[in-house]
Parts: structure tokens; sequence; C-alpha cells
């Protein structure tokens, strides 16, 4: 694995995208981008609404902060405007005259304006040729093509943007970036495209966006994440890249705990999300080493396996994977179990506090003999069933889907029941309860799998979810004077496992529960 590079000399610049209705208002962003990390800001103009074209660029361009691209994108185009084409083009030309450090021109236009003589160039002005794709991503040949022709416009930077309906058209746009000698802009809208993004200062990109604080755009990373996380300015292309595979991807935390881990043991990673549709054609395209290793969230930890070309005994005996790892001496993909071990010790830890507060020691499991309510029976009850079985806890399933909770039942020795009986369930005294459902997880946060009534009965109950940290399950269970185990504390021991197989190396254990402590 390698390490961090000596200086942040990224080429790859931080722009953030300005869409304020007003002059007042996009001056006061201009002012919060730079603030907030960004080197350049991109005007929409054709926000702004009643714009007076020379005044208002004047008052912008001499009230700007950082350089500034002025960008005005006619409704065809994926903007706003649906005035007078004519009209349209005086403004992007006003812009030239009056100095902006760079002009946006879609290739359409600037194939015309070249046929007439070269007009846009104007001073200092860089101009970037645009163009945008909707529908599928066009090949890597079709790219290149596009590539040529926007060249030939005399473009000072090029800039293709998609709205791909698959993480796997990325890497046509990676290929895009790299194969270039010119300044390219590359990226795809929408979360599916967020790696785009993210890994363009991997693949060489000008440009990688981030948003304001206060202003989300789908698709798009913060610019404080950009900064704080991410920190964009240390990837080069010896970057090694580690994803968390899920669907959906939004409510992951793995990268501000990765990401400052990797910088902290000096080691030249990066840890993004995907938006995985399909699990199949994602491993056929992402194939090559720069993709190490992956985390497995929801829905895919049990369908994983099958793509993994060996699996550790634990996992294989679990039926799921929330860990991936490339091989670097064969590229094969192995896939292990962090899971299981992480929310276990959790519950463990917990209940044998509360036994030494009480004065009671023992070196039997706190786990053995009481009966285990566990409510889910996919990949991360998995992992809790066969961890609570290892301990000599009986269990109890509950899943939507009753034959999954027989088939789990009958692997650990347990009891199935059917969901629909979960809110009448009458648990033993003193048993305990574990979520592994997204019932609770953001939005729908007010929502609990069993009956509020019932909580009492419980001496612990675990949360799987962790995004809230306290979910309205552990509220009301501590409410009711239970135990409560955050899905945070397995969050934060199923990551350190994942950290010493993705580096070979022991993670920073402290280092790391800072992070959570502080940031979630």
């Amino acid at each position: 694995m390698g390490s961090l590079p000596l200086s942040s000399d990224s080429p790859t610049m931080v722009c953030a995208p300005i869409m304020g209705e007003s002059v007042d208002q996009v001056i006061d962003e201009m002012h919060k981008a730079k603030a907030q990390g960004a080197d350049v800001v991109e005007v929409r103009l054709d926000c702004i609404k009643h714009f007076q074209a020379h005044q208002d660029l004047e008052i912008i361009l001499k009230s700007k902060p950082l350089p500034i691209i002025i960008v005005y994108r006619p409704k065809c185009e994926g903007g706003l405007y649906e005035g007078d084409e004519t009209a349209r083009l005086e403004a992007l030309h006003s812009a030239l005259k009056l100095g902006a450090d760079y002009v946006d021109f879609e290739l359409k236009v600037a194939s015309e304006l070249m046929s007439k003589q070269n007009r846009f160039h104007c001073g200092g002005t860089k101009v970037i040729v645009s163009c945008f794709l909707d529908g599928m991503t066009p090949s890597k040949e079709e790219l290149s093509n596009l590539a040529a022709h926007m060249q030939a416009t005399g473009a000072d930077i090029i800039k293709v943007v998609t709205s791909a309906s698959n993480i796997t058209e990325l890497t046509r746009l990676f290929d895009l970036l790299s194969c270039n000698q010119m300044p390219v802009v590359a990226y795809s809208v929408g979360e599916r495209g967020l790696i785009s993004q993210l890994l363009s200062p991997k693949f060489g990109g000008t440009l990688v966006y981030g948003s304001i604080e206060g202003k989300v755009v789908p698709g798009l990373p913060t610019l404080e994440s950009l900064r704080k996380a991410y920190r964009i300015e240390y990837i080069d292309s010896n970057t090694k890249v580690f994803g968390l595979i899920s669907k959906p991807v939004g409510h992951s935390k793995g990268p501000i705990l990765h990401n400052p881990t990797f910088r902290h043991m000096n080691i030249n990673g990066l840890y993004v999300p995907m938006f995985v549709d399909n699990l199949k054609e994602f491993f056929e395209v992402y194939s090559t080493p720069d993709f190490a290793g992956f985390s497995v969230g929801f829905p895919y930890k049990e369908a994983v396996i099958q793509f993994c070309d060996e699996v550790n005994p634990l996992a294989q005996s679990i039926g799921a994977v929330n860990t991936i790892v490339r091989r670097p001496s064969d590229g094969k993909l192995i896939g292990y179990n962090t899971d299981c071990e992480a929310s276990v010790t959790a519950i463990e830890d917990a209940l044998q506090e509360c036994q030494c507060i009480n004065g009671k020691q023992s070196l039997v499991s706190p786990l053995s003999g009481k009966e285990f309510v566990l409510v889910g029976a996919g990949g991360a009850g998995r992992a809790l069933a066969f961890g609570a079985k290892t301990r000599g806890a009986r269990i109890i399933i509950f899943d939507i889907d009753f034959e999954r909770a027989k088939k789990l039942a009958h692997a650990v020795s347990g009891e199935a029941r059917p969901y629909g009986d979960l809110p009448y369930f009458q648990p033993e005294k003193g048993s305990i309860l574990a979520n592994a459902t997204p019932i609770g997880m953001h939005p729908n946060k007010d929502r609990i799998p069993v009956s509020e009534a019932s909580l009492g009965v419980f001496q612990l109950v675990f949360d799987a979810v962790y995004t809230p940290r306290k979910t309205t399950l552990l509220k009301e269970a501590e409410a009711a004077g239970a135990i409560i185990v955050s899905g945070v504390e397995m969050f934060l021991r199923q990551a350190i496992g994942q950290f010493d197989l993705f580096t070979g190396r022991k993670a920073p254990k402290e280092f790391m529960r800072e992070i959570v402590l502080a940031k979630f």
C-alpha cells in the first residue's frame, strides 16, 4: 500500500456552483464558497431572476473573491434560460469583454462561432466548451470522438456532463479524463455519479464540484467533505480506491472514518460511497487493481458471496460478506465478515460493564443461556445470529420473509416466528433484543420493530441502524430501563476489522474511536 504524496500540488481545482436568484445572493454565495474551500466558482446566470446582462455582470465580476466561470445555460441544455438566444450570447460575450476568468459555451454554439472566425476568444479569458449528454453514457470511442470535435473548436477546456443510470458507465468518463492531453472536466450528475466527482483528481480531471453548506445538490459532495473528509488535494494516480457497495449510499459515514484514518497512517487510499444497481456488472467493470477493496452494505451482503473468488470460513458459515479485498498477487476477490464479532462483542461488553458495576464478573459470556430476539434475517442479522450462537444464546428470529427466518433459525439451532406475531410477542424477562432491519433509519426514523410495551422486559436492546446514532428504538428502550447499544459501536468495530484487511496493518483503534465520538 503506497504512502501519501509528499506535496499537495494537484492540478484539480475545487469548484462551487453558484445558483443565487439575485446578484446579492450570488455575491454572498461566492464568499461562502471561498470560506468553505473552493478554488473557483461557477456562476449560473440563468438562475438570476430579472437578470440585466451588462450591469449585473459588472457587479458580479468586480465583487468576485475567486476566479469565476460564467455559465448561461438554456433550458434545452439543462439550464433555466428560456429567452432570446441572441440576448444570451450577447451576455456571454459581455462576460468575455469584462474579463471573466472563464466563460462556458455549449458545443453547438462554439462550433457555430468557430465557423465565424473564432469570435469567442478575448483577452486572458479561457473558454470552456461544454456538452451535456442525456441518456446512456456513450462508448469510450464515441466520447473520444466527441472530445476531438470539442477540442477542434479552439476550446481551452472541454467539459462533458452525463446523466448515468448505472455506476458502470462512469469508467468511460475516467478513460476520457486520463487519455486527453488538454484540460478536461467530465462527470455524471445524480447519486450514481458521485464518484465521478470524487475520483476526478485520480484520473487527471481539471475540476471537481462541491456544494456550499445549505445548498445541497444531488450527486455533489459538499465543499467541506472534499476538503476535510476526502482531502482531494492529496489524491493522485497512485491512490488506491476502497468503496462502499450499497443501495442507497447517502447514509454512509464510512468516508469520514476511513479517509482520515488512511491519512493518519500515511496510506494513499480513498474511501468512497458507490451506488450499485447490479453486482455482476459492477465487478466486471471495476476489476482493476486501482479498486483495491470494498465494504458491502444493504442489500447485498448475502448476494455478493457469489462474486467472491474465495470466502473466509467464518463469512462462508454465516452466509454473508461485508468486506472484500482484492488480493494484490492475483487480483482475486476475497470475502470476509467483520460484522459478526463487531456486533456480538459490542453487546457482550455492554452487558459485562453492567455486571462489573453490579459487582458480578464471570468468564462465561453474558449471552450464554439468554433469550436472544433477533429482528431481521438479512446480512447483518445473520452475523448477529451466528455471533450469538457461538456465545450460547437461545435465538428467536423474526423476518418479513418467514422462509428466510426459518433457514437462518435452522443454521443456528434457533426458532423462527412469523413476522406478524412480533407486535404481540412476549419476551422473557432479561432477554436481548437486536434489530437488524432498516426500521428506524433515516428517513423513517420514528418507527420501531417491536411493541413499545415490551421494551421494559429486555435487559439490553441493540440497533444495527446507526443513522441516527440514537434511534427511536434506543430512546424508548432507554426510557424503559434497558441497556442500549447503538449501531455506531458495531459500525466502529467492523470498520476497524475492515481497515486491518484493507491495508494489512493494525488499525489505530483509539484514533478511529475519537473520530466516531466527534463526528457521529
